[in-house]
């Protein structure tokens, strides 16, 4: 392993579209873990997202501005390539089920190509939060269901704001 890469600093990309409980979860049990953590907010234009890179970032650094050994950044581009100009030596990937496992190995494995120096952990999600998608959530709250248990408060109200708006 290269000396600039640094075990006690940890990474969790995402697209965070919108943060759920489920997301809040491993950011927090990953922040106990790791002297610094990052959480990488990933801006890909080829995604369809319901908020903007910088909205999903402004919400998350809200959510997380308790945790001192927490920075929310914006990265367009790999997120490798993230890790390495951060010295950053260790990529967490939540997992909820055995599909999401299948998905994030190849991911893991091509990332591992790569960036051969960065190591991957996977990290199940807390039973609670099990069935918490995104993109589930973001079509219950499209027509009107209760997502406050899904969601932290503020991202459930800017949701309502936004989907009145496109509505």
């Amino acid at each position: 392993m290269s000396k600039a890469m640094n075990r006690n600093v940890a990474m969790l990309p995402g697209s965070f579209d919108p943060p759920t409980m489920g997301h809040m979860n491993i950011i927090e049990r990953s922040a106990e873990l790791y002297g610094k953590l990052y959480v990488v907010v990933a801006d890909n234009i080829q995604k369809k997202c319901l908020f903007t890179a910088v909205e999903r970032r402004s919400m998350l650094a809200v959510l997380l501005k308790d945790f001192k050994n927490i920075e929310v950044c914006v990265w367009q581009g790999l997120v490798v390539d993230f890790a390495r100009d951060h010295h950053i030596g260790v990529m967490i990937r939540g997992v909820r089920a055995l599909v999401d496992f299948g998905y994030e190995f190849e991911l893991a494995m091509t990332n591992k190509q790569l960036f051969p120096e960065l190591e991957i952990l996977f990290m199940p999600t807390d039973p609670t939060y099990f069935i918490l998608r995104s993109s589930a959530i973001k079509e219950m709250a499209a027509y009107g269901a209760d997502i406050s248990k899904m969601v932290p408060p503020l991202v459930a109200e800017n949701m309502r704001n936004r989907i009145k708006l496109l509505t």
